[in-house]
């Protein structure tokens, strides 16, 4: 009995049981060892980080031993961390997508100004923490909006944003400092709300970290942000809604903005139009000197932790030396050049092999 003809394709099929198909001819296999030294390249920025940390330590312990390694300084620098370290997690989520927010110190000031207002301090504790979170998830849903589907470069409406969330501020409080008289919200910062010697402020960081890690790493959405930021296209080719994937993205972004902000007013005590000032700048700095690549596609919520802690130790460092704040600035601009010529080489040394 004559078998039937075989249709277009299937001998190239594979057969059940028996070995791979081969690859076809002019297309070479990736190795199976790919993945692995991205992984190690990762682990390798990380111990970095931690070794670039723990000289800045002994920086700080050699110059200034009795001031640097006092507990309250550790606290201090650990509590100062934790405000932009929130605004990091979510801008790392951003880059990560291939996009960029200028605005995020804007809407820290916003929000902090917006939830310490004579009307909303009335509604106490709950309502300054329900305002800052809503002002830094509304100023996310408009740049979301306006990014995916305005089709607005995040650049521009991100600028935008900060310009009109920097006047509407200044406009909130005329110029003036708006002190905070709930002592519900004070009472975070003193030491007798610090759980086994860590301030609260930086249980939420943590807190915020762990969730940040676990969203980018172990679930669809995070796996969908490094699917849009490496390629957009053969995203949406998979299926993944790349517009409403990053106006989730912004949100974030904003929602990390209204908790920084509250994290402020506990610190602060107060809410000023001037809150925030140059937090996109740290926050962008320490998410590419962690190993987040700026054209997106690969982000690190370890690293982005690591960059804060870097810079907020520079900081105080050179607070406690009597050093300008030029000086500090410089350095930090060194840094962030190192990284990303440090990370176009490794993209250069990968596309190689």
């Amino acid at each position: 009995m004559t078998q039937p003809a075989s249709p277009a394709g299937a001998a190239d099929a594979p057969v059940p049981g028996g070995p791979p198909p081969p690859a076809p001819a002019g297309r070479k296999e990736a190795p199976a060892t790919t993945r692995r030294p991205l992984g190690l390249r990762a682990d390798v920025r990380n111990l970095s980080l931690l070794a670039v940390l723990a000289v800045l330590v002994a920086v700080g312990g050699f110059t200034r031993p009795e001031q640097f390694l006092d507990t309250a300084n550790l606290q201090l620098v650990l509590t100062q961390a934790s405000v932009i370290g929130v605004v990091t997690v979510g801008m790392t989520f951003v880059i990560t997508s291939g996009g960029i927010d200028l605005s995020v110190g804007a809407i820290v000031a916003l929000a902090s100004v917006w939830a310490t207002t004579l009307a909303t301090q009335e509604y106490g504790f709950a309502g300054i923490l329900f305002t800052a979170v809503v002002v830094g998830l509304g100023c996310g849903l408009v740049n979301g909006l306006l990014i995916a589907y305005g089709g607005m470069v995040p650049f521009i409406a991100t600028l935008a944003m900060l310009a009109s969330a920097r006047g509407l501020a200044l406009q909130i409080t005329e110029g003036r400092t708006q002190i905070v008289t709930v002592d519900a919200v004070l009472d975070l910062g003193v030491p007798d709300a610090y759980v086994l010697g860590i301030p609260p402020l930086v249980l939420v960081f943590a807190a915020v970290t762990a969730v940040g890690w676990l969203l980018l790493n172990r679930t669809v959405f995070g796996r969908r942000t490094v699917a849009v930021g490496g390629n957009p296209e053969a995203a949406r080719l998979a299926g993944i809604d790349v517009r409403r994937q990053r106006l989730y993205l912004y949100l974030l972004s904003g929602l990390c903005c209204g908790i920084a902000a509250f994290l402020l007013i506990v610190l602060a005590g107060s809410g000023q139009n001037t809150n925030g000032n140059l937090y996109e700048l740290d926050a962008i700095a320490a998410a590419i000197i962690g190993g987040t690549l700026l054209s997106g596609g690969r982000g690190t919520i370890t690293g982005s932790v690591l960059g804060v802690l870097v810079f907020t130790t520079i900081t105080n460092i050179f607070a406690l030396n009597n050093l300008q704040s030029d000086v500090q600035q410089i350095a930090k601009g060194a840094i962030i050049v190192a990284a990303v010529l440090v990370q176009h080489r490794t993209a250069r040394g990968a596309t190689e092999h």
